[in-house]
């Protein structure tokens, strides 16, 4: 990427960043991101299609670190750690995520509610927490649960305004130990 397009890429997220802080997510166009990061409108629509991209972009920068740790052996999130092991680290990390980027979040979610499904970075969420419900074997027999229904209700549980009004009475560590035991219960 030549610098000039690094740069305004970068100063376009960066301004996201700071608009959402400032105004949240129903307050953000590409004409205040463009102005905001000094960019033409026409430079963030080649970049990122639509508003929906930006947030998509946004979200997937945020969650590399996350994605890297899930690859990456020696990590308690990584290959070689026990299956429900991971699947608790993970959680407790997008916990983090999704308390450190809220308005992001709720951003992202409305942009992308006519196919949330579909979001890249959704979808290697779900993928990545199916496997490990499934190889951790959860509910055995007749009762056996399926993993990747469970996936969706335990990334559910990082809606923004659910994890908005959790955190409203007991913080992060509320929404790190609900989602936990959730997670525990399904796994049971």
């Amino acid at each position: 990427m030549r610098s000039d397009a690094t740069r305004n890429r970068e100063a376009i997220l960066r301004a996201t960043e700071d608009l959402l802080a400032t105004h949240g997510a129903e307050h953000i166009s590409l004409d205040r991101v463009a102005a905001a990061a000094g960019v033409g409108k026409g430079t963030l629509f080649r970049r990122f299609g639509s508003r929906t991209g930006l947030f998509q972009e946004l979200l997937a920068e945020r969650a590399a670190a996350l994605a890297l740790a899930i690859e990456s052996p020696g990590s308690p999130l990584g290959p070689g750690s026990p299956p429900k092991e991971r699947l608790l680290a993970f959680l407790d990390e997008l916990a983090e995520l999704a308390q450190r980027n809220l308005a992001l979040f709720a951003a992202h979610e409305r942009a992308c509610a006519d196919d949330k499904y579909r979001d890249p970075t959704y979808l290697r969420w779900h993928a990545h927490v199916t496997a490990l419900i499934a190889e951790a074997g959860a509910g055995g027999g007749e009762g056996r649960l399926d993993a990747e229904f469970a996936a969706h209700a335990l990334l559910g549980s990082f809606d923004a305004d659910l994890a908005r009004h959790v955190m409203a009475d007991g913080g992060p560590a509320r929404l790190k130990s609900s989602v936990r035991g959730l997670a525990a219960a399904l796994l049971a």
